[in-house]
């Protein structure tokens, strides 16, 4: 199946990349998070 004229290897790269960037975007979160906890019990001491 291809969509607007790609190739399935185009499609393969985009979907690559995007799982990259999703993961990225999932370490960040994970990190401010962790960041936030440290902060909040760090406070409470």
């Amino acid at each position: 199946m291809v969509v607007s004229g790609m190739s399935e290897d185009q499609l393969r790269r985009r979907r690559a990349r995007n799982l990259v960037i999703a993961a990225a975007l999932v370490a960040l979160v994970v990190v401010f998070y962790v960041l936030t906890i440290v902060r909040i019990s760090g406070n409470l001491g």
